[in-house]
């Protein structure tokens, strides 16, 4: 079986290449992007099948990079980041799609587990 794709979009390098190194020691191939545009460009050429996004980027957020996502791939598994407490986005991202969420700063072992869980669900559905 092929690796599992995930791309990490933050704006932050230092989160992307730790997240990257952290599931790439797991296996993963792992694609990082600095911005909602880079994103959407990975994902047409990458098919990434889960997406840690976040939420606040400079350029366009991450609620915006999700919007687009989701008009590329409906069915794209998109986790969202986010150190801000803002339920309202939280509420929106949901909306949008976004499978759930989890806070910075990051806890690689829920960080992990959650990804797992997701991927699993992916599976059962193909």
């Amino acid at each position: 079986m092929s690796n599992r794709k995930i791309l990490v979009v933050d704006d932050e390098q230092d989160i992307c290449d730790f997240v990257k190194n952290f599931f790439q020691e797991r296996g993963y191939d792992v694609f990082t992007a600095s911005s909602g545009d880079e994103a959407l460009t990975i994902v047409k050429t990458n098919r990434p099948e889960l997406i840690l996004l976040d939420i606040k980027m400079k350029g366009m957020d991450g609620i915006a990079t999700l919007r687009h996502l989701k008009d590329i791939d409906k069915n794209l598994k998109v986790i969202m980041v986010t150190a801000l407490d803002d339920q309202e986005k939280m509420d929106e991202a949901c909306r949008l799609g976004a499978c759930e969420y989890i806070t910075k700063p990051l806890v690689l072992d829920h960080l992990e587990q959650t990804v797992e869980k997701n991927l699993r669900e992916i599976k059962v559905q193909s």
